[in-house]
């Protein structure tokens, strides 16, 4: 990989990047997502029908998010957004703020975020930390159990695609950190990317479903496979 030659970065994280800091990825093995399945907890529909449950699911995740820490991944790609000259444009799948934690500064979190909560009657959002399920009021316009988890659901448009896909239409290099090719429309960046003519790269435990599509693939632990090319980038410019 000619790294002289590359100038704008777009980097997808996704679950695997952060299972190495103790967060389940989102669908495990048997299909479930911490004992749950998705469509009661993931969907604007099981909100609507059990928002109870909707809530405190995200609020255990709240909760065990501020457990764990950033791994050396989390590190190195903060390292890489801070001294990469080019463009460079770190988007995540994931809705933890490990690659805030760690020094990241302009993460586009597609999926929303566990740190953010959105008040349905006013349409603002806001940080948030606390529980949801005890229906606290929304600080913007004090109205009491309007707010819901900041994370875009099964059937929910995700967040700035319009500045991903120009970002990735302008790319030298499409990176995919941790996951799983299987969610869409993140699945199909590898494919805009390429057709646009970047370089693509895909570094994940093992190959995922979309591994066909990237150019070259390094398979391993991210925490030992994202610093070593992170050092590679680095020395390249």
């Amino acid at each position: 990989m000619h790294q002289r030659e590359i100038h704008n970065v777009v980097i997808l994280t996704g679950a695997g990047i952060s299972a190495e800091s103790g967060l389940a990825t989102f669908r495990g093995p048997d299909g479930l997502w911490e004992g749950h399945r998705i469509e009661d907890v993931a969907t604007p529909e099981a909100f609507a029908r059990d928002p109870d449950l909707v809530q405190a699911f995200y609020d255990a995740r709240r909760a065990r998010l501020k457990a764990v820490e950033p791994n050396s991944a989390h590190q190195a790609l903060a390292r890489l957004e801070a001294e990469w000259p080019g463009k460079l444009l770190l988007v995540t799948q994931n809705v933890d703020d490990l690659h805030e934690r760690a020094g990241a500064a302009g993460v586009l979190h597609m999926h929303g975020q566990l740190t953010s909560a959105w008040c349905l009657a006013c349409d603002h959002r806001v940080p948030w930390t606390k529980d949801l399920a005890d229906n606290p009021p929304c600080p913007v316009c004090n109205v009491s159990g309007s707010l819901r988890p900041d994370i875009v659901w099964f059937g929910e448009m995700p967040y700035q695609m319009d500045r991903i896909d120009a970002a990735l239409r302008d790319a030298d290099l499409f990176v995919s950190i941790g996951t799983s090719g299987a969610v869409y429309p993140a699945a199909g960046f590898v494919q805009t990317a390429r057709y646009c003519g970047a370089q693509t790269l895909e570094i994940n435990l093992e190959p995922s479903l979309g591994s066909v599509y990237f150019q070259k693939s390094r398979t391993g632990p991210a925490s030992a496979l994202v610093p070593a090319w992170v050092e590679e980038m680095l020395a390249g410019n």
